[in-house]
């Protein structure tokens, strides 16, 4: 089976790891230091502090900017649960926003003046044009979990050049791996200090006469990320330029090979914007159909997102009435396998499938 995506891992990956097993450390030692610092010169900020995942991630982001019970916070409902659920956990409540059908991403502009807090999400890897917020809310996140790579006309995404933080995640399938992992990515020194104690059971250190004790004024958690998958993730950062030439290449093949075909090829990115390309999201009529047919054939084709408002514990009284655009995008999405080791043969199948597939309907 071809799937969706997957992670490329190699010797030079795997001989990172190996060094760090054979180190003094591995957690709370230098390689987590190292990728901290490889990754904010990357996206050009002045901090990064390293979470055990991308979920983990955003909620450290929410609670060191001191989101909490009554305040809103508005994300996009065509997302993992994650990007709600980091509200949640602080007692926050989301609020979701409907997309730009051009896009795939929140329309800034139905971004609600009165919300506390926006969690931004690029989905897909298309940033979203936070230039066109109608008004900007106390608190701006950026969701990039699957936009590592990207580049804004003001730079790459995580710079935070128009948000306060930015959420990267490092799963498997994501633009570079550490297993499971994530970050934040902030220009300031007192919310890359919040975050830091925030991963950290929300330890700081005790009076100065007790050099052995430590002091938890704020509850914290165990969100720390280890030296093991700092090392791979380290490696990994330093191929994140390869990766993206190579999906963007297969992206280019699929939407020369797909022109004519009946699908609604996935959004572009607008001039001097790059894509991180994370998933290649057609639109299809008889998804189902589609689907079943091309697992048949061996090709994993998936579904990016079911919408948040759909899964009961994070609908907060949201119906498919009041996001009309996600609505419409969710019946249709379906995501083709897109990832830096897919072949040119394997994706030449994956074509062959999709195209097979949609002339039996």
């Amino acid at each position: 089976m071809i799937p969706y995506g997957r992670q490329s891992v190699d010797d030079d990956d795997i001989a990172a790891v190996t060094l760090a097993l054979k180190g003094d450390w591995l957690t709370r030692g230098p390689a987590v230091t190292e990728f901290e610092e490889a990754l904010a010169a990357k996206v050009d900020a002045r901090y990064a502090v390293a979470f055990a995942n991308g979920t983990a991630a955003l909620h450290g982001a929410v609670a060191a900017a001191g989101i909490g019970p009554g305040d809103r916070v508005a994300t996009s409902a065509l997302s993992f649960a994650a990007s709600a659920a980091c509200a949640v956990y602080v007692g926050a409540t989301p609020d979701y926003v409907d997309i730009d059908g051009a896009t795939l991403n929140l329309d800034p502009l139905l971004v609600p003046d009165d919300v506390d807090a926006l969690v931004a999400v690029h989905f897909s890897g298309l940033p979203v044009d936070l230039t066109a917020l109608g008004n900007r809310p106390r608190v701006v996140i950026e969701d990039a979990a699957q936009a590592l790579g990207a580049v804004t006309a003001d730079g790459p995404v995580g710079n935070c050049a128009h948000s306060d933080m930015t959420t990267f995640s490092f799963h498997p399938v994501k633009s570079i791996t550490t297993g499971e992992g994530g970050a934040v990515t902030t220009n300031d020194v007192q919310l890359a200090h919040r975050l830091r104690t925030f991963r950290h059971h929300g330890l700081q250190p005790g009076p100065a006469d007790e050099p052995w004790s430590t002091r938890i004024q704020e509850v914290g958690f165990n969100y720390r990320l280890t030296d093991i998958q700092a090392a791979l993730g380290t490696s990994q950062l330093a191929k994140l330029d390869r990766f993206l030439d190579r999906r963007e290449t297969l992206a280019h093949r699929y939407e020369l090979a797909l022109a004519g075909a009946d699908v609604l090829l996935p959004p572009t990115a607008p001039s001097g914007v790059r894509h991180a390309r994370h998933l290649f999201p057609i639109r299809v009529e008889r998804r189902r159909e589609v689907y079943d047919a091309m697992h048949e054939a061996g090709v994993g084709v998936q579904v990016h997102h079911v919408p948040i408002h759909h899964q009961p514990a994070y609908a907060y009284g949201t119906t498919a009435a009041d996001l009309p655009g996600t609505e419409a995008a969710y019946a249709h999405l379906l995501s083709l396998p897109l990832f830096p080791d897919l072949t040119d043969d394997e994706q030449r199948q994956v074509i062959d499938a999709l195209t097979t597939a949609l002339d039996a309907r």
